[in-house]
Parts: structure tokens; C-alpha cells; sequence
């Protein structure tokens, strides 16, 4: 919820609007978008980097 407040904060829009928005856009709440996310930067980085799986995790907050 965090990172709702923050972005609609920065794009003028309330938090309810943007997670609204995004659900409709692409079916899917903040959080779940927010995780898929974060795991494609992991794929990416497991793929074309020499960092551990253990590196990454941390560096992505999991």
C-alpha cells in the first residue's frame, strides 16, 4: 500500500484511482503486479548475471 500512496502521490491521483486503474488495465491488483514484476527482474538477472540466487533475493527485498 505503500507504494500506491507514493506513486499516486507523484501522478496527482488518489491511491484508490491508480490501484482501480491498474486493475482494469491489467487484471491484476498492485501487489500482484508489484510480485510478477520483481520476479521478472529475477529471471533477467539469474539469466545475465554471475549473482546468486541468494544475491538477488537480496537485492530485490524478497
Amino acid at each position: 500500500m505503500l507504494f500506491e500512496a507514493g506513486a499516486a502521490d507523484n501522478l496527482n491521483v488518489s491511491p484508490n484511482y491508480l490501484s482501480g486503474l491498474l486493475k482494469v488495465l491489467t487484471g491484476q491488483s498492485t501487489q500482484q503486479h508489484l510480485h510478477d514484476k520483481l520476479i521478472e527482474k529475477a529471471k533477467e538477472k539469474l539469466s545475465t548475471t554471475d549473482l546468486s540466487v541468494s544475491e538477488i533475493a537480496y537485492e530485490l527485498g524478497f
